[in-house]
Formats: structure tokens, C-alpha cells, sequence
């Protein structure tokens, strides 16, 4: 029989496939983890608890760098795919940087968590005011950030935006070379458009080696911001933290997709067309 094999899009697929499945996987390990921990609160079992988090956080960020390494394999002269990835949402598409989400947005996510579980804890506390129990609700959590976790939080915060900065600089300086030689001369001389030529597929391969490399360079600096992070925080700090976002890369995902089955499911009538109203 015949091994058809496979092509770069489709190991590029596969791949962000078993990164989407080990996501939803390890969000069942840091809800066990977290439970185990919370219902230790107060005992002995609570330092063998938080080592176990320590562990589990260590080998998320270990599935990160792997991660990271299998794209860098695959991105190699085929790297444009990472830039809009069909395997994506368009929702996913409009909101990428350099081939996945901003460094800056995981500090995002951590000030994020502290506001909303610090109005947790007040409500928690008015309400055992007036008689409410709120057992089960203990250990760290993100709205118990120390001044100097939070100043950690934010030297990181700078220095991430000033690299995304440099990044996002670089980038664009590739996007415009499409508009210079060879590329646009030899657009403008061709009789047919779009005919194959030799000097455009090697200037078009060396942008893809380009920004493979930048690929690169971005999730290197999203698994460094990661690590910067984890390290600054409590182990059930870390915990909630990869859950939150964890679930926010996979949620994004499925709401993305749900956009998108509502838009198939519009009709456009045709009198109405040229206004832009839809009939669901």
C-alpha cells in the first residue's frame, strides 16, 4: 500500500492538536491538585501538598518548552502558517501575536485574578459578618499577593512590553519587505500574474526563515515570562494561575468556534444586503 505520508500543515495541525488535548488534561490535574490541597488546609499534609504543586506546575511549564521546541522544528521555511494558523478560529486569528498570545498578557492574567478574587474575599468577609459560613474557601489564593510579589510582578511586566516592542518592530520591518525588490519589481514586470519565479521564491523563502526565527524568539519569551511568574508566586498561587489561563486558552477557543457556527447559521437578505443587516 502506498504511504501517502504527511504534509507540513498537517503535522502542524496534529501537533497543536495534542497541545490542546494535554491543555484540557493538565486543567483535571491542577483541579485535583488544587482540591487536595484546599481540603489540607491548616493540617501536616499541607507541605507534601504544595510540593506536589510545585512538581505539577514545574512539568506544565516543561510541556510549554516542548511545545515551543516541536513548532520551532516545524516552522522551518513553513513558518507563514504559524502567523494565521488555520487550525485557529478567526477570533482566535484577530487577537495573535507572533504566532500566539502576548507575554504581557499572562502579567494581564495575574492582575486580572487578584482584583476579582480580592472582591471575592471582601464579599466572603461581609458575609461571615452577618452569620454566612464560608468554610471550605481557605488557602492562597492570587488576592493574597505580597508588595513584593507584586513588585516582582511589575519590574516583569516593563521588561516583557519593551521585548514585545522589539519583536513587533522586527516583524513589521518583514511585512513591508513584501513591498520591495525583488518582490514588487518583479510583480510589476510579470505578463501574468502570480507566474512562478526563482527570485521571488528564494527572497519569500528567506522572509519564512525570518520569521521562523522571530516564532522562535516569541515563544521563547512566552515560556520566560511563564517561568518568571511561576517562580514569583506561592505553589497555589502558580496553581490558580495556569488553571486560569489554561482555561482561558481553551474557552477562547470553543467561544471562537461558537462565533463562528452563528455566523454560518446568519442569512444575509439580498434587499438588505448593501445596509449590512442580518436576518438570524
Amino acid at each position: 500500500m502506498e504511504d501517502k505520508g504527511t504534509n507540513i500543515e498537517q503535522a502542524q495541525d496534529s501537533c497543536y492538536q495534542g497541545w490542546m488535548s494535554l491543555q484540557s488534561q493538565r486543567v483535571l490535574d491542577l483541579k485535583q491538585a488544587l482540591a487536595q490541597r484546599r481540603s489540607h488546609e491548616g493540617t501536616a499534609d499541607a507541605a507534601a501538598d504544595d510540593k506536589k504543586l510545585r512538581e505539577l506546575t514545574q512539568k506544565i511549564i516543561g510541556d510549554f518548552k516542548d511545545y515551543a521546541g516541536k513548532r520551532a522544528n516545524l516552522s522551518h521555511r513553513c513558518s507563514s502558517n504559524y502567523y494565521a494558523p488555520s487550525w485557529n478560529t478567526p477570533l482566535e486569528n484577530a487577537l495573535i501575536w507572533m504566532g500566539g498570545c502576548r507575554p504581557s498578557s499572562f502579567v494581564r492574567l495575574v492582575y486580572a485574578l487578584c482584583g476579582s478574587q480580592t472582591e471575592i474575599r471582601v464579599t466572603q468577609f461581609l458575609r461571615n459578618i452577618d452569620g454566612y459560613d464560608t468554610s471550605g474557601c481557605g488557602g492562597a489564593s492570587l488576592s493574597d499577593l505580597t508588595a513584593e510579589q507584586l513588585a516582582k510582578i511589575n519590574v516583569l511586566h516593563v521588561k516583557i512590553i519593551d521585548e514585545e516592542e522589539k519583536m513587533t518592530k522586527k516583524v513589521s520591518s518583514l511585512q513591508e519587505d513584501a513591498a520591495d525588490i525583488p518582490i514588487s519589481t518583479v510583480a510589476y514586470a510579470e505578463e501574468h500574474v502570480g507566474e512562478p519565479n526563482l527570485a521571488v521564491d528564494q527572497a519569500l523563502d528567506k522572509q519564512e526563515e525570518a520569521m521562523a526565527t522571530l516564532l522562535a524568539e516569541a515563544d521563547n519569551l512566552r515560556v520566560y515570562t511563564l517561568s518568571k511568574i511561576i517562580e514569583t508566586l506561592a505553589p497555589m498561587q502558580a496553581a490558580d494561575f495556569l488553571l486560569a489561563g489554561k482555561k482561558l486558552h481553551l474557552s477562547m477557543h470553543a467561544w471562537g468556534a461558537l462565533r463562528d457556527r452563528r455566523r454560518r447559521e446568519c442569512i444575509i437578505d439580498a434587499a438588505d444586503n448593501a445596509g449590512g443587516k442580518e436576518e438570524k
